[in-house]
């Protein structure tokens, strides 16, 4: 782990894995496997009820269904907030493109001009979950079958975790704490390389 800021503790594995997101082989996966929906800041969740009207135009019927009825969130049984489910899998901001590639109708209505909200900082850090502790938080490094495809593209194009996700993760921890992490990466995988 590296201690990045204060009390901010880093996975090694998001220094030392590639990784960069392969749409063609894993088609979104993320956005309809799992057992809750994707986690949500009180702030997003605000956000989402401020902006549904925007966005409801670029859900599934079955989705506008689910946030009429329920909201576009709830509380897991982790006691997590997070984006409603459609049918107990699909988080109910997917929407589906050619080849049955998943996509965020979030970012759709944003790329479009409906909105300028980004999707959740926790769809955006994917494959990184960020874990509040009493004391620290932890940055960790999620591995994933369906991800497999997005580390053999990070490899190749030589391309790390924390490089990847440097815009979600500055959005979430800031310029300052990125451009440490950074650093801090850099000298530590320079460092191993001499081992």
């Amino acid at each position: 782990m590296l201690e990045i800021g204060k009390d901010i503790l880093v996975s090694l594995d998001v220094v030392e894995r590639y990784f960069h997101c392969n749409l063609d082989d894993c088609l979104g996966e993320c956005c309809i496997e799992g057992d809750a929906g994707a986690p949500l800041t009180e702030a997003e969740a605000e956000e989402l009820r401020r902006l549904l009207p925007r966005i409801k135009p670029y859900l599934s019927p079955k989705a506008r269904e689910v946030v009429e009825r329920e909201g576009v969130s709830y509380i897991d049984e982790d006691g997590d907030l997070v984006t409603q489910l459609v049918d107990g899998a699909n988080c109910v901001f997917t929407t589906f493109g050619e080849g049955g590639v998943c996509l965020c109708a979030l970012e759709k209505a944003r790329r479009e001009g409906e909105t300028d909200f980004f999707k959740p900082v926790s769809c955006a850090l994917y494959p990184v979950r960020v874990k509040e502790y009493d004391g620290f938080t932890a940055v960790n490094y999620h591995r994933w079958k369906i991800c497999k495809g997005a580390e053999v593209m990070g490899r190749a194009k030589n391309i790390r975790a924390f490089e990847f996700l440097q815009e979600p993760l500055t959005r979430r921890f800031g310029k300052e704490w990125y451009d440490e992490l950074a650093f801090t990466a850099r000298e530590y995988l320079r460092q191993k390389e001499k081992l």
